[in-house]
């Protein structure tokens, strides 16, 4: 659900970067009250393992479509909402600086349509009510299919949203709602399953993970090492191995625009911000496509262009899941030595 910046106008672009933006610094001053100085390497890797997971796209049977993986509702029932929404963002910033994935104008969208639903809409009001305080397996997988489906709902109508207001595209409202919902609505079931099996396994090896205060973060310490170490190679098997067999198939949001276009793509203006974004990109994007960049692909000739593919898939996956990884830790730290400051600085008068 990556929207490119061809659906956007620069008005409704900076509307939601000032949203995301908004609530990200607001998040930020949530996980200042966290308790738990283990929360920021599970969030790091948790992020690394969802930047991979995302590269894996499924083929929905009957539509010559696909989906992938978002992972917001499942960092949002491991961290809670407020750590959630920063790693989501930072994984959707790696993806659109250094992969190309998403654009740069429509970034404050992605965050708010992919982080936003699953953090503060439906974790709150679906996931934790129908879960209360009993985690079974059968409570976790009921609630974490009906939120998932709601998150990716929400968002798939808002992509319809913005580029509605956005006016710069021949994409009519009612037939891009039409299949923007219901192809969403196959992607959130999978979605949730896919949640409930990695949250379920969480709560067999360490469900204290489970147990942190909505609103504030707060848990009580535990080890975090196994699980760390756990995510942390899912992370690279998933981007390095499991991405070679990820759908040819167009993506959702890419399926919807095709039916109503006749192309996966549209072109963006060639003027003014849009363009500005695309340069920005064009220089940031070490590995754009998740695929080596033009110049090295097929540089031995004893390289197959399927091989050099996999390469560049594999070195997209693994060196994402790092930088996601460093990039969360580092914001994370970043916000506890500025609580620490604050806090010195209010005892000292």
């Amino acid at each position: 659900m990556h929207m490119a910046d061809a659906l956007l106008s620069p008005a409704v672009g900076g509307l939601f970067w000032a949203g995301s933006a908004g609530t990200l610094a607001y998040s930020a001053g949530k996980i200042k009250e966290a308790s738990d100085e283990k929360l920021v390497p599970l969030m790091g890797v948790m992020g690394a393992f969802v930047f991979a997971a995302q590269m894996i796209n499924f083929t929905i049977p009957g539509t010559g479509s696909s989906g992938h993986f978002a992972g917001g509702m499942l960092l949002a029932i491991l961290l809670g909402p407020y750590p959630a929404f920063l790693v989501m963002a930072s994984v959707l910033t790696v993806q659109a600086l250094f992969f190309a994935d998403g654009g740069l104008l429509a970034l404050g969208a992605n965050i708010w349509n992919m982080a936003f639903y699953p953090c503060f809409v439906a974790y709150p009001l679906i996931y934790r009510p129908l879960v209360k305080k009993k985690m079974t397996p059968g409570r976790i997988t009921a609630a974490a299919i009906a939120a998932s489906v709601v998150s990716l709902e929400l968002g798939a109508l808002s992509v319809v949203i913005e580029t509605l207001l956005s006016g710069i595209t021949d994409l009519t409202f009612g037939t891009f709602l039409l299949l923007m919902l219901p192809v969403h609505l196959a992607i959130g079931l999978v979605e949730g399953l896919v949640t409930a099996g990695i949250v379920n396994f969480v709560r067999a090896q360490r469900p204290e993970v489970l147990e942190h205060e909505e609103g504030e973060g707060k848990r009580k310490s535990f080890p975090v090492r196994g699980l760390v170490l756990t995510f942390l190679v899912l992370a690279i098997l998933t981007g390095g191995i499991l991405s070679w067999y990820a759908s040819e198939y167009p993506d959702g949001l890419e399926w919807s625009i095709e039916k109503v276009t006749g192309k996966t793509e549209l072109e963006a203006p060639e003027k003014g911000v849009h363009a500005i974004f695309q340069k920005v990109q064009e220089k940031t994007a070490l590995l754009p496509d998740y695929s080596l960049p033009p110049g090295r692909e097929g540089a031995s000739a004893a390289t197959s262009p399927e091989t050099s593919e996999k390469v560049g898939t594999s070195l997209s996956g693994v060196v994402g899941s790092l930088i996601v990884l460093a990039a969360v830790v580092l914001s994370a730290g970043a916000v506890k030595i500025v609580r620490r400051k604050r806090s010195g600085r209010a005892e000292g008068g």
